[in-house]
C-alpha cells in the first residue's frame, strides 16, 4: 500500500468496545513485524510494528471529543515526517501522563472504538472493522473490567451509541474481521472492492485466536 500519512501506512482497527481490537492489534503487529516467509533474516530485523491505542488518547471527559489532540500532537507530525509527541491518558490516576515520542514507521496500527472516524478516514491507508456484535462485544468489556467499572460501562455504552449513530465506521471499512477458532477470517467491506473471503490461521505462521 502507498503511505497514506507522510511517510506512514496508517491502518485503523476499528469496533464495539470489548471487540477484540486490542488483541488483534498485538497479533496483527507481530505478524507484520517478521521477515517475510523464504527470504533470509536482515541483518537488522524490521523493528515491531507500533500501536496507538486511542484509549491513551481518550479520556473521561473526553470519550471521544479526542480529534482535535490527536491530530496536533500525531496526525500532523508524522505527515510531515517528524516524530509526534503525546501524552497517553491514565484512567486510574485521571490524567495525562509523561510524554511518549512516536516515531515516523513504515506501518502505524491505530485501534480503538473511532479509529474510523470521518476526520481520520482520509489519513487511513485502510480500515479494519472487528465484526462481532455490539451487545456481544459489551458484554465481554463487562466482565473483563468488572463489577467496579459497571457506571463506567453504564455511561460508555450511551456514549458509543451517539457516536456511531453519527459518525459510523462499519460501512466504510475495507476489511470486516471475525475471530474464529483457529485464528482470524476477514471480508471486503463495503469500503473495498468485493472479493473472495480469506483467513488468517496458525497455518499461515500467524496467531491463534
Amino acid at each position: 500500500m502507498p503511505p497514506s500519512l507522510g511517510p506512514v501506512r496508517l491502518i485503523g482497527i476499528d469496533g464495539h468496545a470489548g471487540s477484540g481490537k486490542s488483541t488483534f492489534a498485538a497479533r496483527l503487529a507481530e505478524a507484520l513485524g517478521r521477515p517475510t516467509l523464504g527470504r533470509p533474516r536482515p541483518a537488522h530485523p524490521t523493528p515491531a510494528v507500533p500501536v496507538l491505542h486511542l484509549d491513551d488518547v481518550a479520556s473521561h471527559a473526553e470519550l471521544f471529543g479526542w480529534e482535535e489532540r490527536l491530530r496536533a500532537q500525531v496526525l500532523e507530525p508524522l505527515a510531515a515526517g517528524r516524530p509526534a509527541h503525546w501524552a497517553p491518558y491514565d484512567w486510574v490516576e485521571r490524567r495525562f501522563g509523561p510524554e511518549r515520542v512516536l516515531e515516523p514507521a513504515p506501518v502505524l496500527l491505530i485501534e480503538g472504538v473511532g479509529a474510523g472516524r470521518r476526520a481520520l478516514r482520509p489519513h487511513l491507508a485502510r480500515l479494519l472493522w472487528m465484526e462481532t456484535p455490539r451487545a456481544q462485544s459489551w458484554i465481554r468489556g463487562r466482565n473483563r473490567d468488572g463489577r467496579e467499572l459497571s457506571d463506567f460501562w453504564d455511561g460508555w455504552e450511551r456514549a458509543e451509541r451517539a457516536h456511531f449513530s453519527s459518525d459510523p465506521s462499519r460501512p466504510f471499512a475495507d476489511t470486516l474481521v471475525r475471530q474464529s477458532g483457529t485464528g482470524y477470517e476477514w471480508s471486503s467491506g463495503t469500503g473495498a472492492t468485493a472479493g473472495t473471503a480469506a483467513s488468517v490461521t496458525e497455518g499461515d505462521e500467524l496467531p491463534r485466536a
